[in-house]
């Protein structure tokens, strides 16, 4: 009998999927992955890459700008698995991402083949990535249109789907009512064997300061610099934190590129912004900017880290707290749902009003003044962490377990 077959969609492939089709091709399932132009190819997939026919509309009206944008994505992923299905690929199950359009028509190029979808983020007009840090927004009846209008493509993608499939209940919350019958909860998982605490872990900091964690050291990462992560409260904290612990250090991972927020105006950067708003209330030789660093470095940084923070807008949920957490960080994290799916405020950590400055750097300072208090903390962390989050006992399990439940052995 020959091997089913599984047909993954991802623009970015294999964004979120690596692993969960590095384990489908080791089942001995027949993997095939349709992709935008930065997919990468991955060893045991037929991996290809649509092209697009043409750009977007000059002077479209502009809230039709995502849609068309998604519509075009489909069209092109539509064509190519066409070609899949001419050379003799016809998929017993299909597994996609739903954010760019590109799964909007499979289920017209294969009717009838069961879709599973990554259910990452529905958006909203209010109290999510937009509406919710009103200092830096001030949103007329358009933008709400404009929000609702986003959600056009991923609708329609859902509307084909068996089954969507999120990583976090609050990431599940987000998707419309009509949708949740068919989701399932469970994390995609992140190697908990390369996040674990180092002893003895030691850096030495772009001005040349050696850190081995023997005092205070406060981390805090993002991918890029961003009020969506918080970064513009972790800056305001820091004058009372610097100046009520001469001896503590701050290391802060992260690059200065356009984040889930936007651009600023003028070529401004985050970190630009809040050096220029407290930047004369900071001793910058305690503060430490390394750009970005590989993964290895980042753990060293966790493993001498007293207290971790990872702040977000009511979002999607970052694999860096996840990490935090796996090594035995203290998390100091906002109040806001993403975190509260990871961390029960008292328990794994201490969970903090978003918008509250000053709240933020007194936890800061008391984690360096009587770190011993959080010992049990840590240690729940990464036990929470690898409960949830851990890729080899539950991310790879699950999806796996899903895909035999969806079409069966390979």
């Amino acid at each position: 009998m020959a091997a089913k077959r599984i047909l993954f969609i991802h623009q970015n492939f294999p964004g979120q999927f690596p692993h969960i089709a590095d384990a489908c091709v080791k089942a001995g399932y027949k993997v095939a992955a349709v992709a935008g132009p930065t997919g990468k190819n991955r060893p045991g997939i037929d991996v290809r890459r649509w092209k697009l026919s043409r750009g977007s509309t000059p002077g479209i009206f502009e809230p039709a700008t995502r849609a068309e944008a998604d519509l075009l994505r489909a069209d092109a992923a539509a064509h190519l698995a066409a070609q899949f299905k001419a050379d003799g690929f016809v998929p017993d199950l299909i597994i996609g991402h739903p954010g760019w359009g590109e799964t909007i028509h499979m289920h017209e190029v294969f009717p009838g083949v069961p879709i599973i979808l990554f259910g990452e983020f529905f958006y909203k007009s209010r109290g999510a990535d937009v509406g919710f840090d009103l200092e830096f927004e001030n949103r007329s009846f358009p933008d709400f249109l404009r929000s609702s209008a986003k959600n056009i493509g991923m609708a329609g993608a859902c509307s084909t789907a068996d089954v969507i499939v999120c990583p976090t209940p609050f990431q599940a919350s987000t998707h419309p009512r009509a949708f949740q019958p068919m989701i399932r909860v469970f994390h995609e998982g992140v190697d908990m064997s390369k996040s674990s605490k180092k002893p003895g872990a030691r850096l030495k900091m772009p001005n040349g300061t050696m850190l081995d964690g023997s005092t205070p050291v406060i981390t805090f990462i993002n991918r890029n610099f961003e009020r969506l992560r918080g970064f513009h409260i972790f800056m305001r904290a820091l004058p009372e934190l610097l100046a009520a612990r001469p001896d503590a250090h701050v290391i802060v991972i992260g690059g200065e590129g356009t984040g889930y927020g936007g651009q600023l105006p003028d070529g401004q950067t985050w970190k630009g912004k809040m050096l220029a708003e407290v930047g004369d209330r900071l001793d910058l030789n305690r503060v430490h900017f390394t750009g970005k660093v590989d993964h290895a470095m980042m753990v060293q940084a966790l493993s001498m880290s007293w207290a971790h923070v990872y702040y977000t807008y009511p979002f999607v949920l970052s694999w860096s707290l996840v990490e935090a957490m796996a090594c035995e960080c203290l998390i100091l994290g906002s109040d806001t749902g993403p975190v509260r799916d990871a961390i029960t405020s008292g328990e794994e950590g201490l969970l903090l009003d978003f918008f509250d400055v000053p709240a933020l750097s007194r936890a800061m300072i008391d984690a360096c003044e009587n770190p011993d208090r959080y010992q049990a903390m840590r240690k729940a962390a990464r036990e929470k962490a690898l409960r949830l989050f851990d890729r080899e006992t539950v991310g790879v399990p699950k999806w796996m377990a899903l895909v035999e439940e969806m079409i069966g052995p390979a």
